[in-house]
């Protein structure tokens, strides 16, 4: 441990002096951060040496993704977003659970030594997404607004919709391998769930009524204005853990209340909360690479290839692909949007918290190794496509413009009724 916060800190330096000069190329930061951590850890420099049980590892990934979670819950606006929520609610509510029913299923053909509980458990840790590897893809202004919008919203939900769904199967996988009962599973889930949304509205709601009111009267400081929300968020976390509560169930919660209430004082308040999960999140991946990924690229196997193989690819494509069903999208579009569903901090984090647990699951080394390995796969294809193919497919959409589309390819600002069926074709 001794070298490992300089190691880091100094990863951290080398990258933001080249970071302007690599944006919008493949190099990206969690490919960078991902290899590095490869590079300092046991397996190599052994300059970050830290037990993958340690308490550190844990608080880190917890930290971060109790911050992303409520940023991006907090940043939702329904109303705003009802014009073009046709993409991110097919993908939400029809690929997700597709998604994980794919998983599955691999899962079954592919370790036929599974019992249906950690077949289901590994879909779960594989199905959220994560747009911070492939940042291009969600910033590009030449993309279609309803792609980036719907991969960008896709993103910023599935994790706090799959949290609940990591509890549920991950109790109900203890209680199969006899590591806990099923009445105590049960109650353990059901007190996560409700203590996690019980913290989350209080202390969102409290955040939020603290910016509307203290706002009006010109009282707060708008440099503690950015603070409120970075508090929030840890302030949810650290309720609903001692009582029983799922921190990340409170941390995506609250931010939807915050996000509700705070919003009519108008103003940019997420800035911090921003800046300070994208440093996390760095750290998080370097973390990754040294200690979880490392070790895990000594444990490979043909069925955790394939199964990785077919997480990237068939697993998502296809359930992305039929739940666009209906919105007239074209066939680059429906690859474009079925691809670049990468896998990165929610599943590290759902990693760290079964490693904590370890030995309650009768295949846990293989289930994490996949994963791990799913998420190493996904740091490097995804990092290196997401730029190209976002240049590509824009310079495609440019040279096929439909005017007057349904709903997903449409330009902003143009309308979207379809007027006749050939502007359908």
């Amino acid at each position: 441990m001794t070298w490992a916060l300089p190691a880091i800190a100094a990863m951290l330096l080398a990258f933001a002096g080249i970071s302007r000069k690599v944006a919008g190329t493949p190099l990206t930061a969690p490919i960078v951060f991902t290899a590095g951590g490869l590079a300092l850890g046991a397996d190599a420099l052994g300059l970050i040496d830290v037990d993958v049980t340690s308490e550190t590892i844990k608080l880190l990934a917890e930290v971060t993704l109790a911050l992303v979670l409520f940023a991006d819950a907090s940043s939702v606006d329904l109303s705003a977003l009802r014009p073009e929520i046709a993409v991110p609610a097919r993908l939400l509510g029809f690929g997700l659970p597709l998604t994980i029913a794919a998983g599955f299923g691999a899962a079954v053909l592919v370790f036929g030594d599974f019992g249906w509980p950690e077949a289901l458990l590994l879909a779960v840790i594989l199905a959220p997404t994560d747009a911070a590897l492939g940042q291009a893809v969600v910033t590009l202004p030449a993309l279609p607004t309803r792609v980036r919008q719907g991969l960008n919203v896709e993103s910023g939900l599935n994790d706090g919709i799959c949290v609940p769904l990591f509890l549920v199967v991950l109790a109900i996988a203890g209680a199969e391998s006899g590591a806990i009962g099923g009445g105590a599973a049960a109650r353990l889930v059901a007190e996560q769930i409700g203590y996690g949304i019980l913290a989350g509205v209080g202390a969102g709601s409290v955040a939020a009524v603290i910016v509307v009111v203290a706002g009006r009267r010109s009282a707060i400081d708008p440099l503690w204005m950015q603070i409120v929300p970075v508090a929030a968020a840890v302030l949810a976390y650290t309720i609903a853990v001692p009582i029983g509560g799922s921190g990340f169930i409170a941390a995506f919660v609250g931010g939807l209340a915050f996000g509700a209430i705070r919003r009519r004082a108008g103003g940019e308040i997420s800035h911090l909360i921003e800046e300070s999960g994208d440093l996390f999140n760095a750290v998080t991946f370097i973390v990754f690479g040294a200690v979880l990924l490392g070790p895990a690229l000594g444990h490979l196997s043909w069925r955790v290839l394939v199964y990785a193989a077919l997480s990237l690819t068939v697993v998502r494509m296809v359930p992305v692909a039929l739940s666009l069903v209906g919105l007239h999208a074209r066939r680059p579009t429906i690859a474009f949007l079925g691809w670049f569903g990468p896998r990165g901090l929610a599943t590290i984090v759902f990693v760290v918290l079964i490693v904590e647990e370890s030995g309650e699951l009768p295949h846990e080394d293989v289930l994490l190794t996949t994963t791990l390995v799913t998420i190493g796969a996904s740091v490097l294809a995804h990092g290196l496509t997401a730029a190209p193919l976002a240049d590509r497919y824009a310079a495609w959409f440019r040279g096929h413009p439909r005017p007057e589309t349904l709903h997903l390819e449409a330009p902003e600002g143009r309308p979207r009724e379809v007027h006749s069926r050939d502007e359908r074709s």
